[in-house]
């Protein structure tokens, strides 16, 4: 399997296809599977060099110590790290949920090497959740627990029953069992535990700095699906306050926009990705 080292991480990266780059970031439960399965990168790749990498807390990357890196600044700085190692001066970046949040508040600080930025499903605040830190704190440590508690099939199960925000979409869809499937074997490659101490680190700031927004300059697609309650209002905001940006609602889809929809959010990245380049680069990347 394919590492690089940063630190106290060992960073699982999985590599498709030749050309010009495109890097991709999953969300939480997820990890290079939620790109793979459905062939979403399988595509891209036969226009581009796609590499998907398993973030921390995730999939095949491991952390040793007492200070994982579960934060925002750390899985951006891992992002440009994983870029630097394979010789990418400038990429594509896609990203959906956690991973965007991630992305988005980097591009805030320096998004010079982002050939463009897609963001799907997410948004500017590193905690979906609003409120004092207390609550939000209250909030994450219910949601840590259920990782904890209970096995990946009896999470699954549940959500049969009780889909949330995350996973409406698929429970409604005439192709639940086949996709609830997919993501089961995605998620079943993530340790629990890891993903409980994500959650408590990761999700704390509910500020989604509107004004940082503004210093977005690279090409930014963001898309989200009409059953994503948790994210419409974000990815609205973000449309509203970064220069440029176009958005991309999803009739009849939910927060796993991969899963539901691998083709439709294929061929709109591969269109946006093109545009973009014609636009921005001319003959360029």
């Amino acid at each position: 399997m394919p590492y690089f080292k940063r630190g106290n991480a060992k960073i699982y990266f999985l590599e498709q296809g030749s050309g010009f780059p495109v890097i991709a970031v999953h969300g939480l439960i997820e990890n290079t599977a939620y790109w793979r399965l459905p062939g979403v990168t399988d595509r891209l790749a036969d226009e581009f060099h796609v590499v998907s990498m398993d973030m921390r807390g995730h999939g095949n990357t491991r952390v040793n110590g007492e200070s994982p890196g579960y934060d925002e600044e750390t899985v951006a700085a891992d992002i440009l790290a994983l870029a630097d190692k394979l010789g990418f001066d400038r990429f594509h970046l896609l990203t959906h949920s956690t991973g965007g949040f991630a992305a988005v508040r980097q591009a805030m600080k320096d998004d010079s090497r982002f050939a463009s930025l897609i963001l799907t499903d997410s948004g500017s605040a590193t905690s979906p959740f609003q409120g004092d830190p207390d609550s939000i704190r209250k909030l994450n440590e219910a949601f840590a627990r259920s990782f904890e508690n209970y096995s990946w099939q009896e999470i699954f199960e549940g959500l049969k029953s009780k889909p949330g925000p995350f996973f409406r979409g698929i429970v409604e869809s005439g192709q639940s069992d086949e996709m609830m499937q997919m993501a089961f074997e995605m998620a079943r490659q993530n340790n629990r535990q890891e993903i409980a101490k994500f959650v408590r680190s990761f999700y704390t700031d509910p500020d989604p700095c509107k004004e940082g927004l503004a210093n977005i300059s690279c090409p930014t697609l963001i898309i989200y699906g009409e059953k994503d309650e948790m994210f419409i209002h974000s990815s609205q905001m973000m449309a509203d306050h970064i220069n440029d940006a176009k958005l991309i609602r999803y009739e009849g889809i939910g927060h796993m926009t991969a899963i539901e929809a691998p083709d439709r959010l294929t061929s709109d990245i591969l269109a946006f990705i093109r545009q973009s380049k014609r636009r921005y680069y001319g003959a360029g990347p």
